[in-house]
């Protein structure tokens, strides 16, 4: 284990030193991701100031909302970009040197790509996620630093689930679906705002078929100071499921591997 993690840290170290070759281009891409990431908080924050509140909730609270699942798809975009741009290498046969180095596919293909680029969407979701926990009137405690850092860790098991999905599909597909795009930067934006504005169906569908709400909706409602014993078991539950969603990624892509044939390139 210890091993395999010093081999993560050397793969991190050379991804750093090569986006770090354009220094420019590196600065202008986090300010890019600050700004728009910031521009759709600035929308969000002129819906409320216009109507108030969204089925109850408040603006504070849907800044947590917000915050945690931007934290999450930040870190998960940082750490899985390998996967995102796996399909590439299943077309240009890339992926046949990988099962050749003694050292798991999923590891390899993992530690590929570390995109520290992501720091703009993180600190801007951040900031938001402080700035609603500091506008709430409750008394904070230590287990709800452990909660919030808990359901970010649940939220980088989801989208870091999505991105295995999306890659396992090219070993049948070659190509990268679009679909999955839905499920990833879709839910992004699904999760900006409480699922209690949506149907029950897609409710039903986003908590025990894709397990979004896990991601920020029930970990934030088990945050509230009025939350029932119910919600705040629920809450702390939530990240299991995600765990529990990137399992069934992972045995999926072995599913996958099995099955991968050479290009012959």
């Amino acid at each position: 284990m210890c091993e395999s993690l010093a081999l993560y840290m050397r793969y991190v170290g050379v991804s750093l030193r090569a986006q770090m070759q354009y220094r420019v281009s590196f600065v202008l891409q986090v300010l890019a991701q600050l700004g728009v990431t910031s521009i759709e908080f600035f929308t969000i924050a002129v819906l409320f100031a216009r109507f108030g509140a969204l089925e109850g909730w408040s603006l504070p609270r849907v800044a947590i909302l917000y915050g945690l699942v931007h934290v999450s798809f930040a870190l998960a975009e940082a750490l899985g970009r390998g996967f995102d741009v796996f399909p590439e290498l299943v077309r240009g046969g890339g992926f046949d040197r990988i099962l050749l180095r003694p050292r798991g596919a999923a590891f390899q293909v993992l530690a590929a790509e570390f995109q520290v680029m992501r720091i703009g969407r993180l600190a801007q979701g951040l900031a938001v996620l402080v700035w609603g926990l500091a506008a709430q009137e409750h008394a904070w405690a230590w287990s709800d630093a452990v909660l919030i850092a808990w359901a970010i860790l649940g939220g980088v098991c989801f989208f870091g689930a999505l991105m295995i999905f999306s890659a396992t599909l090219a070993f049948w597909t070659v190509e990268g679906l679009e679909l999955m795009n839905v499920l990833t930067y879709g839910g992004v934006e699904t999760a900006q705002f409480p699922l209690d504005i949506y149907r029950p169906w897609f409710r039903a569908v986003f908590t025990f078929g894709v397990p979004l709400a896990c991601v920020n909706y029930l970990p934030a409602q088990a945050l509230f100071g009025a939350a029932t014993p119910e919600r705040v078991l629920a809450g702390w539950l939530a990240p299991l499921a995600c765990a529990a969603f990137l399992g069934v990624s992972l045995l999926a892509w072995r599913a996958g591997v099995r099955r991968y044939v050479s290009t012959g390139s």
